[in-house]
This record gives C-alpha cells, structure tokens and sequence, in this order.
C-alpha cells in the first residue's frame, strides 16, 4: 500500500515554485505600502503642527473671532475638531455632502448665535451689522404690534353719576345698608315666621280639620240616602 501511493506521489508533478523575480516584486509592493503609510502619517502629523499653528496665532489675535478652513476630507476634519477642542475653542462643520463639508471655528467668548448656524446651514452669508440691523427692525415691528393691540382693547367706562342716587328719595340712602345686616333665614328667604300667621293651630289640628272637611265632602249618594231614610222614618211615625 505505502509503495502505491509512494508511486503516485512521485508520478504527479510538483507544484511550481516562486521564481526570484516574484519575490522581488512581492517585496517591492511591501515597501510601497509601507512608504505610502510613512507618508499618510507625516502628512497627518504635518497637518496637525499646521491647524495647531494656526489656531494658536488665531487665539491670540484679538481682533478675530472666527476662523474658517475650505472643505477637507473627513479625517483632516476630525484632526481639526480635535486641535480646536485642546485649544478650548468651538468648532462646527457645514456643508450637505462629504465632499463640500467645510468647519468654522469660535471663541468660546464669542459664541455663534442660533441665527448664524442656522445662515450657516442654509448656505448663506453672515453679516453680524446686517442682523444687528434685522434684529432692531424686528423688534420695532413687535412694539408697534403691542401699541396698536393695546389701542384695540375696551376702555373701562367710568360712569359721571351714581344711579342710585336718583332713589334717594324712595328708598333713603341708608335702606339697604340696613336690610344688609338683618339676616334672618325667615325674613330673607320668604318664610313667614310664626308670630305673624293668623291661625294659630298646630300641625296635628290642622291636619284633623282637613281631614273632617273631606269626610263631609263624601258622595252625594251617601248624603241623599241618609235624607230620604230620615224622612220615611218620620212620615210613618206621624200615620201611626
């Protein structure tokens, strides 16, 4: 069994090997790449020595409090985000598509308004007099619209007179002053109190007069009956 196989192994060529010039230009394109990520980190070092710079010389001019940089690639935008963040300084990046994203930077003592961003994202000029401008007129118009709203409002109507005064002579001035301080249930909700009614029976015999009234308002019939037996009672009496 060993020598079959040891026969079929040795029928079958062998695999071809790596010439001399292979290798080199496997080695070759090592060294490129190696050299292309040499020169991707010095460009990145060198960038960051640039921006950290410039934004040194750009916090110390006091005349300045905005620094702009054109669009640039997304890790040339992150190096500077993160310069500006060491340095203490805001930084805000603009633009819809990658390729024109560009970033602005602030003194944190002079921060960017709402309304700049928003001029900002709306790919709009910035103009800080101009809005000083816009800002006042808004205002105005905000104050003329409180003025005219005021003027819309009713105005509270004092009267010359005191109406009452024409009842003087019917009522005196004092009347309802006086009536005010009696507040006695009776008298203010219209009960009539008891040492001013008439009938001077108590519940129990009022209620025993109703009911004789209505005993003696019973059926005629009954009432007829008892006439005409009365009288064929006396009719017979006087015959005998």
């Amino acid at each position: 069994m060993a020598d079959l196989l040891g026969s079929i192994l040795s029928s079958m060529e062998k695999p071809p090997s790596v010439g001399e010039k292979e290798k080199k230009l496997a080695q070759e394109r090592k060294k490129q790449m190696e050299k292309m990520k040499q020169e991707d980190r010095k460009r990145k070092t060198d960038f960051r020595s640039k921006v950290e710079k410039e934004i040194n010389e750009f916090i110390n001019d006091s005349t300045r409090t905005r620094l702009k940089y054109p669009p640039m690639d997304k890790v040339y935008r992150s190096i500077l985000h993160d310069v500006a963040e060491v340095a203490g300084m805001t930084s805000f990046s603009f633009g819809e598509t990658d390729a024109e994203r560009y970033i602005i930077i602030f003194k944190k003592e002079f921060p960017p308004s709402d309304e700049e961003l928003d001029a900002y994202r709306r790919r709009e000029k910035w103009d800080p007099e101009e809005a000083r401008v816009l800002a006042k007129k808004v205002a105005q118009e905000a104050e003329e619209a409180r003025r005219i709203e005021e003027t819309r409002k009713p105005t509270k109507v004092v009267p010359s007179s005191d109406y009452m005064d024409k009842y003087k002579g019917l009522i005196g001035e004092e009347s309802a002053k006086e009536a005010a301080k009696h507040l006695t249930p009776n008298k203010q909700f219209g009960f009539v109190p008891s040492e001013n009614k008439r009938d001077k029976r108590s519940v129990e015999e009022t209620l025993d007069a109703i009911r004789a009234k209505k005993q003696r308002k019973a059926t005629p019939g009954e009432v007829a009956g008892e006439a005409e037996t009365s009288s064929t009672s006396t009719s017979t009496a006087e015959e005998t």
